[in-house]
């Protein structure tokens, strides 16, 4: 090969491995970090299933999938037998940061076992809300409420006095958070339906016997992700 032809090759193939490598840069800084802090109870930790099986993760993992984000970094802040009232004294002791790109909120079904007044859910759910939304760096266009589950739908449920109770009392508090939470213009997921399949699927049961498995968390998220992609603006 003579050296007129060498040397333009060499000097085209420079020039497009740089563009390429600017290419690539862009795409990457293109990419978003997401602060995503999800509030709730065992329903949120993942009582029964692993860490990484509860469905803030999962939802994380689905996220990173898309290739969509530079990383997603997961807050809980829930625990097991937290109810309304639990879930407000932990958020003032975790002096959380009001910058979150996403803020999911499932919280009830303690207030339902033991027995709580439905009138306190009434007055803390709207205030437990608010808070989200002033986490998700006052936007409420990125906060989502999840719906409570159903545990009479579980052999632990079944073992109570009544269970049609337990559903018509849980229908009763979902009924209000997705009205309160649609007036206000925010997002309402029902994932409620996918537990009540718990006694014809028993693999949506955890071992427990009592809280989601990580294939009913998994349904979950895939009710969430096309809500989650969309508020970010990501078809």
């Amino acid at each position: 090969m003579s050296k007129n032809i060498f040397f333009p090759i060499i000097l085209f193939v420079i020039l497009f491995m740089g563009c390429s490598s600017e290419d690539t840069k862009l795409i990457a800084d293109t990419k978003k970090s997401i602060q995503y802090l999800a509030l709730g109870d065992s329903y949120t930790i993942g009582e029964g299933v692993c860490w990484n099986c509860n469905f803030p993760n999962q939802l994380k993992d689905s996220l990173l999938q898309t290739e969509l984000f530079s990383s997603v970094n997961v807050k809980i802040v829930a625990q097991t037998g937290w109810t309304t009232t639990n879930l407000k004294n932990a958020i003032a002791n975790e002096n959380l940061m009001a910058n979150y790109d996403l803020v999911t909120l499932l919280i009830g079904v303690n207030n339902q076992y033991q027995n709580k007044p439905f009138s306190l859910y009434e007055i803390e759910f709207p205030e437990l809300l608010q808070t989200a939304i002033t986490l998700a760096s006052g936007n409420k266009n990125r906060v989502i409420v999840v719906s409570i589950p159903d545990y009479a739908y579980t052999p632990f449920g079944q073992s109570s006095s009544n269970p049609s109770t337990i559903s018509n009392q849980l229908d009763n508090y979902n009924a209000f958070a997705k009205s309160h939470a649609e007036s206000l213009g925010i997002t309402f997921i029902n994932i409620t339906d996918i537990t009540r399949e718990g006694l014809n699927n028993p693999n949506l049961v955890a071992s427990d016997n009592l809280h989601p498995s990580q294939l009913a968390y998994r349904k979950f998220v895939e009710r969430m992700l096309p809500i989650a992609l969309e508020k970010f603006n990501v078809d």
